[in-house]
């Protein structure tokens, strides 16, 4: 409920007598001497002194045995102690720069409850009871019986090790199934390396999600330390996942625990909208009205909170955003108007796609629920081929589009076109309705197409296995890899020719393959026609990772590439010296560092050769064989 405003003032006059009291004593007497005799308060009467009744003859002195107070029957009663001054501790002092921190009465009057609290000291550390604080021993969200990986795998590593390889991943990466193993990784329920903070640790795991686009993944994470315990690092992570995921309010809870921690504009307006949905509406209205005469923050980022901070108040005056002269984007911008139901202008949206950074819109867009599926099925082929999205959620997200009878354009077409590759009734037909998706992929959301291949996975695997078909084998088995179908693909083992693309991708992901010829693989680089044999380059590098050609062969095929797997850099050694003692956690983070990028062309044989060997030999073989296939179907 909301005080009144005499109660308030009231309130804010006392905390002004309250905090001159912290001043000692000693001050308060030197101000009043300076200031002449204070004035009285009370009333007329109140002060003035009783009459001094008349002198009278004193008694004759009796000896009275001593009575116990009425309070304490039976208590002896305490002896005066003489009191010695100087055995008194000294009065602190007080500098002109204790007097500058103080608040002006307009800041006392400006402050929410809880600030002021804060600042009388009322305000406890933590709005979690001891007894239900969570440890920090192990954070994260996946269990390693949920499919996490080894708790402890990281306890005994370098912490300067482990801080460089985190704090280096700074961007998505080039492998779909390269993003979802280190998403895999970063969610995990893991203890800190030793002489690591555990707050840090999450706040640069945070930063990677972020990175990555896992907006929501990097909240849950970020949820799991009670948020009393939140460094300004790991602070700023977490409101980049809330504002990522359109969860304006979510972040309320820390923000107003840290009070006035940080002074920049975007805090204060979140401030401020936190203050409008605890109930302090009116000091919200004051504090944004103060923001933008202040010039605190850009007109249209006020004017955006103020909207949304409005949402909860009662009669709050209505707010009309004009995004006339607004010449970029920013994710403050993006986030609120997105949870506002407020459409950003189409040429602001394009532009800032286009620039560089542009992913951070498009990761984020594609998985926002409030935004209609059409526009969410815009950005989705981008967020299917870098990982985010899963095969079984490009199904999902494209069926609403095909029952929204108002969809139109591309994003219906597509949905068409997906639903003829399940149900028509000849498989030549779903193939055909399958091709078309995969040649305009690029529309999906640019970058390769692979993300026509990742709606597709599961269309792919309803064809049959015959020599019908053996002209789109390798698209097929491709198409299958993406999701992990690795035995739906095994199936046209016997009708893919040695050579082909389908058996490239066949000898690297089927369980359990065997060795491979040399005779084979020249074959296989005799028919390749992608820029600069890239696709020969990566198969012998992915062959030779796991194990299944000659490293005599793999070592005359790479010197006929251009390459040499012989070659040393500090990046080999370490990712090989974690495989080595088979540490899956280590091995992950550092492959994660080796893959990023925008195309597959910024990967390099050798590094593809390292990550796929040292990921089998730390037991994530499956996500090797995925990833060394992947290579061969986008290079």
């Amino acid at each position: 409920m909301i005080a009144p405003h005499g109660s308030r003032r009231l309130r804010v006059s006392v905390l002004a007598l309250g905090v001159a009291g912290l001043l000692g004593g000693a001050g308060l007497a030197g101000i009043a001497g300076a200031q002449g005799k204070p004035e009285s308060i009370l009333p007329p009467g109140f002060d003035d002194p009783a009459p001094r009744p008349s002198p009278s003859p004193a008694p004759a002195p009796q000896t009275v045995p001593a009575q116990p107070p009425a309070s304490q029957p039976g208590a002896a009663p305490l002896p005066a102690v003489p009191v010695d001054p100087a055995t008194l501790p000294p009065l602190p002092s007080i500098s002109r720069q204790d007097l500058a921190r103080l608040p002006s009465i307009e800041e006392l009057e400006n402050m929410s409850t809880d600030e002021l609290d804060q600042l009388l000291g009322l305000k406890p550390k933590s709005d979690i009871p001891p007894g239900a604080q969570r440890a920090l021993t192990r954070v994260g969200v996946l269990a390693a019986d949920e499919g996490g990986l080894p708790p402890v795998a990281l306890l005994n590593q370098s912490d300067t090790l482990v801080r460089a390889v985190l704090a280096g991943t700074r961007g998505p990466m080039v492998s779909r199934w390269g993003h979802i193993l280190l998403r895999r990784t970063l969610a995990s329920r893991l203890a800190a390396p030793l002489g690591m903070d555990p707050v840090e640790f999450a706040a640069l795991r945070l930063g990677v999600l972020n990175a990555m686009g896992e907006f929501t993944l990097a909240r849950a994470v970020a949820q799991d330390i009670d948020s009393a315990k939140w460094s300004p690092a790991l602070t700023q992570e977490a409101l980049t996942a809330y504002l990522g995921s359109g969860d304006i309010t979510g972040a309320c809870p820390a923000v107003r625990l840290q009070g006035s921690a940080r002074d920049d504009g975007e805090w204060q307006m979140w401030q401020a909208i936190c203050n409008a949905y605890a109930g302090e509406a009116a000091l919200a209205a004051s504090q944004l009205d103060r923001a933008l005469g202040r010039g605190v923050a850009p007109r249209i980022d006020v004017l955006l909170a103020r909207r949304f901070a409005g949402a909860a108040g009662r009669g709050q005056r209505a707010v009309e955003i004009e995004w006339k002269g607004v010449e970029d984007l920013n994710p403050w911008r993006f986030g609120l108007a997105t949870a506002l139901g407020e459409p950003v202008p189409a040429p602001l949206l394009d532009g800032a796609l286009a620039a560089k950074g542009g992913g951070y819109y498009a990761r984020s867009a594609a998985l926002l629920p409030m935004l209609p599926a059409t526009q969410r099925a815009a950005h989705a082929g981008r967020a299917a081929r870098e990982g985010i999205l899963s095969a079984d959620a490009m199904v999902d997200l494209f069926s609403e589009v095909y029952a929204d009878p108002a969809a139109t354009g591309d994003p219906q077409t597509y949905a068409a076109t997906l639903r003829e590759a399940y149900v028509a009734t000849e498989p030549a037909a779903r193939i055909a309705a399958m091709q078309r998706l995969w040649d305009d992929g690029a529309k999906l959301g640019g970058g390769d197409g692979y993300g026509g291949r990742v709606m597709t996975a599961y269309a792919a695997a309803r064809i049959p296995a015959t020599e019908d078909h053996a002209d789109a084998a390798g698209a097929l088995i491709a198409a299958m890899l993406t999701a992990g179908l690795d035995a739906n693909a095994a199936r046209w083992a016997n009708v893919t020719p040695e050579g082909s693309l389908g058996w490239a991708l066949l000898a690297l992901a089927a369980p359990g393959g065997g060795p491979v010829g040399q005779g084979a693989v020249e074959t296989f680089i005799g028919d390749d026609d992608s820029a600069g044999s890239r696709k020969s380059a990566f198969l012998v590098a992915g062959l030779a990772g796991l194990g299944r050609l000659d490293q005599g062969d793999a070592t005359a095929l790479a010197g006929d590439l251009d390459f040499d797997l012989a070659r040393q850099t500090r990046w080999t050694r370490a990712i090989s010296r974690a495989a080595d003692v088979g540490n899956p956690v280590l091995v992950s983070l550092l492959a994660g560092l080796g893959m990023q990028g925008a195309s597959w062309s910024q990967m390099t044989p050798l590094h593809l050769y390292h990550i796929v060997s040292a990921l089998n030999r730390a037991g994530l073989s499956a996500e090797a064989r995925m990833i060394a296939a992947e290579a061969v179907a986008r290079g």
